[in-house]
């Protein structure tokens, strides 16, 4: 099946890195309220996601069905040799870039919502539900719905609602119904709107209300990041890159990524975990979750309607600032890079928005690709790398999330 160029690249199973973490993953843990948070992950998660959340299996067969849509939403995405930047930073090694701004929707997230809405619409279901803090995810559970003959609504972070109306009119040809959150679609949204009418959102609160209207009115909700389940789908595109490298008689030397909850740098560079190649997650400066952040349990939404998760938490409460990287306001992040970070085998770093913004310039300026402002992050931390020690021969491997085509504004922001 598949004897094609895209057949050599593409893998045939997801890769969950559960059985190779150096200790075991600690469970999701209840909240204090009186029915039960994880019992209530039955009602709103497909089966098939639920036991993939909680699977050992190493390997996970990827359906035909999804493999399909896979090609047809730009799988495989081109990893390239950024030349003109490596001859712009005068870098005597190598620096690729994996592009997974190439699919149609412009970023990796559409790499779960598809199997999500496929196992969603499987069980008969009509409307699927999700949050979206830049609207990337918001984007491809619209489309992902759309393609499995599906309803969509979105709880779109205020914030974000008023700085990208390109990503709703988006969501929207796509078939979904967007709001601002909070809104007063729900108790939650209601009453944090009564507290503050000109409340700019989170993350927290979007997934609070989009799990509040999953489960009053009977529908499935898609898990954006965080979730084991989701960073399993993700790892397409390390498994992708891998197989790109070797294609190329390559090997990643050190591996950068940008993390808001977690998905796009944990599917990329989880496949390489057993191997030696250096990892760095950057964060944003002003969500500073690993380097001031707590680790420990902490609930993945405002509301405390989730389970609680071990992971790296600066609080569910967590009010972040109005940064144009919308996809890193998120307080938290995956357990299982959460534990990678904590025991060192992962690095951790921050960078602030004007220096993001310059090295969106420059990569846009050598490479020709606008990036999104969350992989400007993981740009600025390639480019710091290369420049404290240009002579080195290491391969430095990035992943560029997605595009900024509906992001240029941030051009306007910050000091030159």
């Amino acid at each position: 099946m598949y004897q094609t160029k895209e057949q050599e690249i593409l893998p045939e199973y997801w890769y969950n890195v559960v059985p190779d973490l150096p200790e075991q993953l600690s469970p999701p843990k209840d909240s204090s309220r009186d029915s039960s948070s994880i019992e209530l992950l039955k009602q709103i998660l497909p089966e098939k996601l639920l036991e993939q959340e909680f699977s050992f299996r190493r390997n996970e067969r990827i359906p035909d069905e999804i493999m399909d849509l896979y090609i047809q939403i730009g799988r495989p995405t081109p990893l390239v040799r950024a030349r003109n930047l490596e001859k712009k930073l005068s870098y005597s090694g190598k620096i690729f870039f994996k592009y997974e701004g190439a699919t149609v929707t412009g970023s990796h997230k559409i790499n779960t919502a598809l199997p999500q809405a496929y196992y969603a619409a499987n069980e008969g279901v009509e409307e699927v539900v999700t949050e979206t803090g830049a609207g990337q995810w918001g984007t491809a559970t619209a489309l992902a719905a759309s393609l499995n003959s599906m309803r969509s609504k979105v709880f779109m972070v205020s914030t974000s609602y008023k700085q990208k109306p390109l990503r709703k009119q988006i969501m929207e040809i796509y078939g979904a119904n967007v709001v601002s959150s909070p809104s007063n679609e729900t108790d939650f949204g209601k009453k944090i709107l009564k507290e503050n009418k000109d409340h700019p959102g989170s993350l927290g609160i979007a997934i609070s209300e989009a799990v509040e209207y999953a489960l009053e009115k009977g529908y499935k909700y898609m898990l954006g990041s965080v979730m084991n389940s989701v960073i399993t789908h993700q790892s397409i595109i390390g498994l992708e890159t891998k197989k790109q490298l070797e294609l190329q008689g390559e090997e990643a030397d050190v591996m950068i990524g940008c993390v808001g909850g977690g998905s796009n740098f944990s599917g990329f560079a989880f496949p390489f975990i057993s191997g030696k190649a250096e990892m760095i997650a950057t964060t944003a400066e002003e969500v500073p979750k690993f380097t001031h952040g707590k680790f420990g349990y902490d609930f993945i939404d405002t509301a405390g309607i989730l389970p609680q998760l071990k992971m790296f938490s600066l609080g569910a409460d967590f009010v972040p600032p109005g940064i144009y990287a919308g996809g890193l306001r998120y307080h938290g992040a995956a357990p299982a890079l959460s534990m990678l970070v904590h025991s060192g085998r992962i690095r951790a770093e921050d960078v602030g928005e004007n220096e993001v913004i310059s090295a969106m310039r420059l990569f846009s300026g050598t490479q020709g690709i606008i990036p999104a402002p969350e992989s400007g992050h993981a740009i600025a931390s390639a480019i710091r790398y290369a420049r404290q020690d240009p002579a080195s021969k290491k391969t430095i491997v990035v992943n560029i999330s997605g595009h900024g085509l509906l992001d240029l504004s941030i051009f306007s922001r910050g000091k030159q």
